[in-house]
């Protein structure tokens, strides 16, 4: 039987480490927020930006982490550089899970509803805000995981954690917890 030397140790201990820091940047960390008012919520049509994996389609406003930020950071900065709006107290409804959703990359989703925002609507470099109808939100074209989610906001569900997965482009299965 060998002896394990330090050399060993720290031999496996920096290939771990490597691997570890090779899994995380695959991994993305971001936020998405649908703020919501007078029987409306504020949607982007995503119509702007070149190769939009949501090119077309309407969804929340939101983006990844910077490094430092806190999600509440990360919502507030997103929000107020697509819209131009300065929510307060957004409500943290649920974590979603997106395993390889693009590039093989697991995204890990904050996402937030927010009532209370002040200022006025800019011009996205994105897309097209609209404000529509909450009885409309699921009838705007999206994703098929959107469309779930989205329910469980307008109905007030609660708190949850889902994941969803896709294959190109397609909602395979999902999952959730409430709680």
């Amino acid at each position: 039987m060998k002896k394990i030397t330090s050399e060993m140790t720290n031999l496996f201990f920096s290939y771990t480490l490597h691997n570890i820091r090779k899994e995380l940047k695959k991994m993305k960390l971001a936020t998405l927020c649908y703020i919501q008012g007078d029987n409306k919520t504020l949607l982007l049509h995503r119509i702007k930006k070149k190769n939009d994996v949501h090119k077309g389609l309407w969804i929340g406003l939101g983006g990844k982490l910077e490094d430092g930020e806190s999600p509440e950071d990360c919502v507030k900065r997103e929000v107020k550089e697509e819209s131009g709006l300065i929510i307060k107290k957004p409500k943290l409804r649920g974590i979603m899970t997106f395993p390889k959703f693009k590039d093989n990359e697991d995204w890990h989703v904050f996402l937030y509803t927010a009532n209370e925002f002040y200022g006025e609507i800019i011009e996205s470099d994105e897309g097209v805000l609209k404000w529509v109808e909450n009885n409309k939100v699921l009838d705007m074209p999206t994703w098929e995981g959107d469309l779930i989610f989205l329910k469980w906001l307008l109905e007030d569900r609660g708190m949850f954690s889902a994941k969803f997965i896709y294959e190109n482009k397609k909602l395979m299965a999902h999952e959730v917890t409430f709680h």
